[in-house]
């Protein structure tokens, strides 16, 4: 999946590139990787800068074996690099990585690193280590009972994912991307969220889980963009939009103006001059076609809008790549 870096709209003041420690475990999950790694990686490559930066890490600094046989070899051993978050991701034989000497590790880790995350199986790393007594946390469902009956000191719940304090845990692998997608938005805005979630086709629709119970409103959220994205080229009404994620116009433009700090019209407008832009950076088609395909009536009115959402026009922006 190819993206060009891109000019974006400024939503947070600090740019300041955050350093992640991901410590993996022989049977780790390929995909709790990916889906720690790769909304990061996108994030960077959207907004042209390096706001993330990463490092693998195990614990003795000696390669690992994914649990579908892929191998690792880390950059270094867990013990003296810092880092504003340390990504704990044992994944499958969490038990038998439970050890005296990684409970040691993840302690004087907390030190070093401005948060510690349990993904997938990581909360109970962290709770053997003694590092969850009186906090709250999650975990994958499967072992959430047997979570709460080993660590009893712990507040187990069933949330995909929790924050308490300068510790974070998610309950899996999808709730590992949603976990990070929220990072993202507290760092550096829900627009650059938005536009990664929307690079993975994430939130297109919603899950069973998430049918069954009545979908969450910031899910409703990004079905909503979902289906925006779906129809740049001619824009469908907004209480349309409302109607088939089962909101009403007002509690949509609530949860939207919540989010966002604007209405869902604006939204709608900001999503088709992001695939203005992206059609600017990656095709060859003419302004006029460009303003068509993204639902102006003529070329002027998006180049003004374009212009105010990015600072430079069209063919300006094209001239960066030169």
């Amino acid at each position: 999946m190819q993206v060009s870096p891109i000019i974006m709209q400024t939503w947070k003041s600090s740019d300041a590139t955050r350093t992640v420690g991901i410590l993996l475990f022989d049977a780790f999950s390929n995909l709790c990787l990916a889906n720690a790694v790769e909304p990061l990686r996108a994030a960077n490559t959207l907004s042209g800068k390096l706001l993330y930066r990463w490092t693998f890490l195990s614990l003795n600094g000696e390669g690992v074996v994914s649990s579908s046989g892929l191998p690792v070899q880390p950059h270094a051993a867990l013990g003296t690099e810092t880092g504003d978050y340390l990504f704990v991701m044992p994944s499958y034989r969490f038990k038998a990585h439970a050890t005296p000497e990684c409970g040691r590790g993840l302690r004087a880790a907390q030190a070093r690193y401005s948060t510690l995350v349990g993904m997938d199986m990581g909360s109970w790393l962290l709770a053997s280590a003694g590092l969850l007594e009186g906090r709250k946390a999650t975990i994958h469902w499967d072992e959430l009972v047997h979570f709460a009956e080993t660590f009893p000191n712990v507040d187990v719940t069933e949330d995909r994912f929790v924050a308490d304090g300068n510790i974070l845990s998610c309950g899996g692998v999808t709730t590992t991307f949603e976990l990070v997608l929220k990072l993202i938005e507290e760092h550096h805005g829900p627009m650059l969220a938005l536009e990664v979630s929307a690079l993975f086709m994430f939130g297109e629709k919603a899950s069973l889980l998430d049918t069954q119970m009545k979908a969450t409103r910031p899910h409703k959220l990004r079905m909503a963009a979902a289906l925006k994205r779906r129809n740049i080229e001619t824009p469908i009404p907004i209480p349309e939009v409302a109607g088939k994620i089962g909101l009403t116009d007002k509690a949509l433009t609530k949860v939207c103006q919540n989010a966002y700090g604007f209405g869902p019209a604006r939204l709608y407008q900001a999503i088709r001059l992001r695939e203005a832009r992206r059609l600017c950076l990656n095709t060859g088609f003419s302004i006029e076609e460009i303003s068509a395909r993204c639902g102006y009536t003529n070329a002027s009115a998006m180049t003004r809008a374009f212009r105010r959402e990015f600072g430079l026009s069209p063919r300006d922006l094209r001239a960066t790549k030169r």
